[in-house]
């Protein structure tokens, strides 16, 4: 979260796989259908974590299973994947550690978010559901692996295309200015939920968690992130049988909602019928 608060996150099945081969000079070859501001964001975070690994000799790739810009931490995805890629091509042979790698990541982050929280990145680089929380300027967030009870059955349908996070951190950090009181309430109650939400996570009681997801929701609709579409897809989901239900990322006019199910093809089925775009994913309990 942008404003301090807790937030549970769990990485998805789906992702994103940088690959490099020699080159005579450090490039990127865009992928197909990136084009425009996005296309120019990527080349210049790009050339940002190029510069800070010594541009090594290297051509890279990226090959994606995971929708873009639509709140599933694509871009997250991508940074990690560009970072981790040519640091090793910068220096073959030799490890290099974890707080580089998100360090680097998260430079690429800036370029496409402006002020990204860090969970997004965090969460892909562990590859492990985490507990994250934001502190003061200038000091590491606090980053801590989340040890499931239970599998989680989860299924993410899709909204449609958003526009950019930073424009709807951007709103809501003017509400927040404007009304700072009330919507200090609300943020704290936000990471009050998601303590929750890992409390439940780690006992394996799905019915607390769900309860919690929904909870959230309402939350993030108070905080005028959420949207018609995204409220509709949730709706959708709890009659669908889902224990709980929420918008992912940073909301906005589209994005993507995710659902916790005990079993979630039934209404993946649903979905399709209806038109609506939709996933699986199952979060296996670690170690």
């Amino acid at each position: 979260m942008v404003y301090g608060a807790t937030a549970l996150a769990v990485p998805l099945a789906l992702g994103v796989t940088a690959r490099a081969r020699p080159a005579r000079a450090c490039a990127l070859d865009v992928p197909d259908g990136i084009r425009g501001a996005t296309r120019e964001r990527l080349l210049r975070a790009f050339s940002l974590a190029a510069d800070a690994t010594a541009r090594p000799a290297v051509r890279v790739s990226l090959q994606s299973t995971l929708p873009m810009s639509l709140g599933l931490g694509s871009s997250a995805a991508v940074a990690v994947a560009v970072a981790d890629v040519l640091l090793q091509a910068s220096r073959p042979g030799h490890s290099f550690s974890q707080a580089r790698l998100l360090a680097l990541a998260e430079g690429m982050e800036v370029v496409f978010h402006g002020t990204p929280s860090g969970v997004d990145h965090a969460c892909s680089a562990l590859g492990l559901p985490i507990c994250f929380r934001r502190r003061g300027p200038g000091r590491a967030p606090l980053v801590r692996p989340v040890a499931l009870g239970r599998p989680l059955e989860l299924l993410v349908a899709l909204a449609g295309s958003r526009g950019p996070t930073r424009d709807t951190v951007s709103a809501l950090r003017q509400r927040q200015a404007r009304w700072s009181a009330r919507y200090r309430r609300i943020f704290q109650e936000v990471g009050r939920v998601a303590e929750d939400g890992v409390r439940a996570a780690e006992a394996g009681d799905l019915e607390a968690l769900g309860d919690a997801m929904n909870v959230n929701h309402g939350l993030l609709s108070a905080l005028g992130v959420s949207s018609p579409a995204l409220d509709g897809l949730v709706g959708f989901l709890r009659e669908a049988g889902a224990l709980g239900a929420k918008l992912t990322g940073a909301g906005g006019q589209g994005g993507a909602v995710v659902g916790l199910f005990r079993d979630g093809r039934s209404a993946q089925k649903k979905l399709s019928r209806a038109g609506v775009a939709a996933f699986l994913s199952r979060v296996e309990v670690s170690g």
